[in-house]
């Protein structure tokens, strides 16, 4: 027992280390190619002016995510500063991966149902002018190849994801941490 205390302070060590240096770099993001539009894509949902918290706003029509706009207050501290950023710097992520994710999603299916009815010999549209499905069982097989097909991203994104959030979760103790010590520490009287 007495050999595994020191190996988890190390451990705790080098996660304090990580996350606590100027910049904070974490894992680069995935697919940032593929970056083109995302700013442009964003809601341009805005809360009121003098709104005191943050505020979501409505899904984003492309990552289905709610977009978070941070307030920021006159008297921020530079740990609240970079707790703010990490946290608004990890929004873009998200929401830029569930945005490719997305798209890439829909246009595989398209082309998936487009060769499935090809193959049976029927057209996009029915005889009624209705957009052509296939039936569940066929659709599985589309999801479950996805999926495989995915795994690997999905493997890091669940990696990094993980990696950002115990970051931001160990920035918020430290300004939990930094407001009650500011609370308890006692006042320095100015002389006149």
């Amino acid at each position: 027992m007495a050999s595994r205390r020191p190996a988890r302070r190390l451990v705790l060590t080098a996660f304090c280390r990580a996350f606590s240096g100027r910049g904070c770099q974490l894992a680069p993001e995935r697919g940032a190619e593929r970056r083109d539009a995302a700013s442009s894509r964003v809601s341009r949902f805005c809360p009121p002016r003098k709104s005191r918290h943050d505020w979501i706003g409505p899904p984003d029509k492309y990552s289905n995510l709610r977009p978070i706009h941070f307030y920021i207050p006159e008297n921020e501290s530079p740990l609240e500063q970079k707790l703010r950023e990490l946290r608004q710097e990890t929004q873009e992520w998200n929401q830029q991966f569930w945005a490719d994710q997305n798209l890439t999603f829909h246009k595989e299916k398209e082309e998936f149902v487009r060769l499935r009815l090809k193959a049976k010999g029927l057209d996009l549209r029915t005889e009624s002018g209705q957009k052509a499905t296939l039936n569940a069982e066929e659709m599985a097989d589309f999801y479950k190849e996805f999926l495989s097909k995915n795994f690997q991203k999905h493997m890091y994104y669940n990696r990094d994801w993980y990696k950002r959030n115990f970051a931001i979760t160990f920035f918020m103790g430290k300004v939990a941490l930094e407001r009650i010590w500011n609370k308890l520490r006692p006042k320095q009287k100015t002389s006149s």
